[in-house]
C-alpha cells in the first residue's frame, strides 16, 4: 500500500524546472516591482545591497542545509516539513510545519493583496470620475476566487503551465525594465545616481522586513517533493540555482534602480519601474501581475501539500481533521480539502490584511522555519551520525551561521513579533506532545551532538587527568548491590551523593555466569530500575552487573572507566543492619578496593524511617585525622539534595581529658578554611570519661539522626572486624568512611 501510494504521489512527474520557476517566480514577485525601489529610495545603494547580502546570508546556509537533507533521505510530499519532521522526528517536524503551513497560506493573500496594485491606474481613475476611493478588495476578492477555481478544478497540472506563462511575463518586463532609461527631469533633487552617498541605519531593519519575503520564495519549490520524479536531484539544482539567480538579479535590480531614479522618485512613486521601463506604463503592471499571481500559484501548490504531509503523518490532534485533509483527488492525489481551507485562510487575509504587516508576518514564521533548517544540519554535522550520508554537503559553520542569524534579524525586526512566535510554537509543541507521547520529541533532537560532545569531553578528561587530580575533590561513587528493590535506602544515598557535586554510578548485581538468559533478565531488571528512578527525579546512572561471585563483581566495577569522564574514586558498599553476616562479605572485599587507591564508605541500612529533619551527625576523633575531611564534606554533599533541604548538619568530636580546647580550635580552623556552611554551634567537644565506650557516647547523642557519619581504620576492621560494625547497630542509619587519603578542602 504504501509503495502504491508514494508512486501515485508522484505520477505528475515533475523534474527540475518547476522546482526552479516555482522558486524564482516568488522570488522575484510582488516585493521586487513594489518595494525594492522604496528601499533604495529609504537606505540608499549600499543599504539595499545590505539587505540582499544579510538575507542571502540566511537564505543560502538555508538552501544549502535543504540540499544536503534533501540528498540524504527518500524525500516524499511535504517539502520543507517532511525534512524537518523525518531529521528531527514528527513532534518537532509538525510543530514547525503547522507555522510553515499558516505561513505559506498566509503568503497566497499577500501576493493576491499586492496583484491589485498592478491596477493602481483603475484606482486612480475611479477616484477623479466617481470622486470616492475603490477598495482594493474590489480586485483582490475575486481574483482570488479565480485562482483557487483554476487551482481545484484543474490541479497542480495547469498550475505549472500556468506557471511557465506568468514566469515569460515576468522576464520580458525585467529585460525592459533594464533597458529602459533614466528618469529625466529639470529638478536638480531629482536626478538619476544621487543614491550612492546616504545610508539611512534606523529605518534599515524595518525595511529588512518588509523585502525579506523577496528572498524567501527559495524554499518555494521544495514544497512539489511529492510530485517529483527525483526529489534528491531536483530539489537541490532547482533551490539552488534559483537562490543564486535572485540574488544576482536583485543586484544589478539595485543598480538599475540607483541610477535611473532620483531619491525623491523612488520614495513618491510605487510603481517607480514603469517611468524607466520600455513601454513601462503597460508592461511593468503586467509584470507585476504576473510576478505576484506567480508568486501566489507557489504558494498554492506548497502550501495545501504541507497540510496534506502533516495529516497523513496523524500529527494534527484531531482525528477526522487528520482525514479529510490527508485525503487526494485522482491518481495523483491532489490535495483537494488542504486546498480548500488554505484558500478559506487567505480570503481571510485579504479581506483584512496589508501589505506590510502580512509582510512582517510572514518573515517571522520563514525566518523560524529557516533557522530550524539550519539548526538540523549543523546538528546533523556535529552529531555525525552514520545514518547522515548526504551525496551533497555543505558545512557545518554555514549551518550554524544561518541559524543565529535568522535568531537575530527576528529580535532585530521586532522583538514583540519574535517573542509571540516563539510562544506559539512552545504552545503548539505541548499540544502535539500531549497527543503523541510516542514520537521522537526534544530529548531526541541533541542526542548525536550530545554524543559527540560527551566524546571529546571524555577524551579530554582522560588525557589531562593528572591535571584534574590535583583539583579540588569531588566524588565519583559506584555502588553495587543485589538488594536494589528491597533496599531503597543506598540508591537514595548514591542519589545525594550524585545530586549536584559529584556522579554515581550504580550496577544492580547478578551473580551467575553471562549469557542470553542472563543477559535477557539483567535488561528487564535495568528497565524497571531506571523507570522507579525516573519517577524520582534523580541524577544516578543505573547499570546492571552479572558475574559469578561478589568479589568478581566488584573487580569488574573498580575497573571499568566511570561515564563521567573522570576515574571512580569512591566505592560505596551496603548492608542491612538486621543481617550482619553480609558485613564479612564487604570485609573480604575492603582489601580489593583499597588496591586501586578508592575511598570506601559502608551504608548501614536500618528499617527506621529516615526523619531528614533530625540532621546529618558526623563524628569525628583525633585518631581518625584522614577521614575527617572526607566525613565533613560528604555531610555537605549530601546535604546540598533538596531531600534535606529542611534539615542542618552537626559535628560533634570525642576527646581525651584536658584537651576540650585544643579540640575545639582545631575543628574551628578546619571548618573556617572549608568555607562549609557550619556556626560554632553545630560543634558540639564530647570529653570522654573513661566510664563510657566510644559507641554508647555515639548512641547517645546520635540516636534520633536521620543520618550518622563516622570514620573507620583499616587497623580497627583487622583488630575486630564484624564486632566493630555491630556495635552501632541501635543508631539508626549509618555512614561508615574510610579515605584512601586525606583530603585538602579548598
Amino acid at each position: 500500500m504504501k509503495n502504491k501510494a508514494i508512486s501515485a504521489s508522484k505520477a505528475l512527474g515533475f523534474g527540475t524546472a518547476p522546482v526552479f520557476f516555482t522558486a524564482i517566480s516568488t522570488i522575484l514577485g510582488a516585493i521586487l516591482f513594489l518595494r525594492f525601489g522604496f528601499a533604495v529610495g529609504t537606505l540608499g545603494f549600499w543599504g539595499a545591497i545590505l539587505i540582499v547580502l544579510i538575507g542571502h546570508l540566511i537564505t543560502l546556509p538555508t538552501a544549502l542545509a535543504i540540499s544536503e537533507l534533501a540528498t540524504n533521505t527518500r524525500v516524499e510530499g511535504g517539502g520543507e516539513y517532511f525534512i524537518i519532521s523525518r531529521s528531527f522526528g514528527l513532534k518537532i517536524g509538525s510543530t514547525i510545519g503547522i507555522a510553515l503551513y499558516f505561513s505559506q497560506a498566509i503568503s497566497v493573500a499577500f501576493y493576491v493583496i499586492a496583484f491589485t496594485e498592478a491596477f493602481e491606474p483603475l484606482f486612480l481613475w475611479w477616484q477623479n470620475h466617481f470622486n470616492f476611493e475603490l477598495p482594493r478588495q474590489a480586485i483582490s476578492l475575486p481574483a482570488l476566487g479565480i485562482l483557487a477555481w483554476i487551482i481545484l478544478r484543474k490541479g497542480a497540472g495547469l498550475g505549472v503551465k500556468a506557471l511557465y506563462f506568468v514566469v515569460a511575463v515576468l522576464f520580458i518586463a525585467l529585460i525592459l525594465f533594464f533597458a529602459g532609461s533614466p528618469i529625466q527631469t529639470e529638478e536638480a533633487l531629482r536626478q538619476p545616481g544621487n543614491n550612492f552617498g546616504f545610508f539611512n541605519r534606523d529605518s534599515f531593519f524595518l525595511v529588512f522586513a518588509i523585502c525579506f519575503p523577496a528572498f524567501t520564495g527559495m524554499t518555494a519549490g521544495v514544497g512539489l517533493s511529492g510530485d517529483l520524479k527525483n526529489p534528491g536531484k531536483s530539489i537541490p539544482l532547482g533551490t539552488l540555482a534559483a537562490t543564486v539567480a535572485g540574488m544576482l538579479i536583485y543586484f544589478v535590480l539595485i543598480w538599475k534602480f540607483s541610477v535611473s531614479a532620483s531619491q525623491a522618485d523612488l520614495l513618491e512613486h510605487q510603481l517607480v519601474m514603469s517611468k524607466i521601463a520600455i513601454g513601462g506604463f503597460l508592461i511593468i503592471p503586467l509584470g507585476l501581475a504576473a510576478s505576484t499571481i506567480s508568486s501566489a500559484l507557489g504558494s498554492v501548490l506548497v502550501a495545501p501539500r504541507t497540510l496534506q504531509a502533516l495529516a497523513s503523518d496523524k500529527s494534527i490532534p484531531f482525528r477526522k481533521f487528520n482525514y479529510l485533509m490527508a485525503k487526494g483527488k485522482g491518481k495523483s492525489r491532489e490535495p483537494f480539502n488542504a486546498s480548500i481551507l488554505t484558500f478559506a485562510i487567505a480570503f481571510l487575509f485579504v479581506a483584512l490584511g496589508n501589505v506590510n504587516v502580512v509582510a512582517e508576518i510572514i518573515s517571522m514564521f520563514f525566518l523560524i522555519t529557516y533557522g530550524t533548517l539550519c539548526l538540523i544540519s549543523f546538528l546533523n554535522h556535529f552529531g555525525s551520525p552514520p545514518s547522515y550520508r548526504p551525496k551533497f554537503k555543505s558545512r557545518w559553520y554555514f549551518s550554524l551561521a544561518g541559524f543565529l542569524l535568522s535568531v537575530w534579524v527576528m529580535f532585530m525586526i521586532n522583538p514583540l513579533y519574535t517573542i509571540l512566535a516563539y510562544l506559539m510554537i512552545v504552545v503548539l509543541y505541548l499540544v502535539i506532545e500531549h497527543y503523541n507521547k510516542d514520537q521522537k520529541g526534544l530529548v531526541n533532537i541533541f542526542k548525536g551532538a550530545l554524543f559527540q560532545l560527551n566524546r571529546k569531553i571524555q577524551v579530554y578528561m582522560q588525557k589531562h587527568q593528572s591535571d584534574l587530580e590535583t583539583e579540588e575533590w569531588r566524588p565519583a561513587a559506584v555502588c553495587i548491590s543485589p538488594h536494589s528493590f528491597e533496599r531503597e535506602k543506598v540508591l537514595d544515598l548514591m542519589n545525594w551523593i550524585s545530586y549536584q557535586h559529584g556522579f554515581g554510578t550504580y550496577f544492580h548485581f547478578i551473580e551467575g555466569y553471562y549469557s542470553k538468559q542472563t543477559y535477557s533478565a539483567s535488561r528487564d531488571i535495568l528497565k524497571e530500575l531506571v523507570d522507579l528512578q525516573k519517577e524520582e527525579d534523580n541524577a544516578l546512572y543505573i547499570d546492571t552487573m552479572i558475574s559469578p561471585s561478589y568479589t568478581s563483581a566488584i573487580a569488574q566495577v573498580i575497573q571499568a572507566p566511570s561515564i563521567s569522564g573522570m576515574e571512580n574514586n569512591m566505592v560505596v558498599f551496603e548492608y542491612d543492619q538486621e543481617q550482619p553476616e553480609e558485613i564479612n562479605r564487604i570485609i573480604d572485599n575492603i582489601k580489593l578496593t583499597k588496591a586501586g587507591n578508592f575511598d570506601v564508605c559502608i551504608f548501614a541500612g536500618s528499617s527506621s524511617i529516615m526523619r531528614y529533619h533530625n540532621g546529618i551527625h558526623i563524628w569525628i576523633r583525633s585518631t581518625d585525622l584522614i577521614n575527617t575531611n572526607l566525613m565533613i564534606l560528604l555531610g555537605y554533599i549530601i546535604l546540598a539534595h533538596p531531600d534535606w533541604h529542611k534539615s542542618h548538619l552537626k559535628i560533634f568530636s570525642i576527646c581525651a581529658p584536658g584537651k576540650n580546647e585544643q579540640t575545639r580550635e582545631e575543628l574551628e580552623e578546619l571548618i573556617a578554611s572549608g568555607r562549609l556552611p557550619i556556626t560554632l554551634t553545630n560543634i558540639e567537644i564530647i570529653t570522654s570519661e573513661g566510664n563510657q565506650s566510644v559507641p554508647e557516647i555515639i548512641r547517645t547523642h546520635s540516636k534520633n539522626a536521620a543520618l550518622t557519619i563516622m570514620g573507620f581504620r583499616d587497623e580497627k576492621i583487622k583488630e575486630k572486624g564484624e564486632e566493630f560494625f555491630c556495635s552501632f547497630k541501635d543508631l539508626g542509619d549509618i555512614l561508615f568512611v574510610n579515605a584512601a587519603q586525606s583530603k585538602e578542602i579548598i
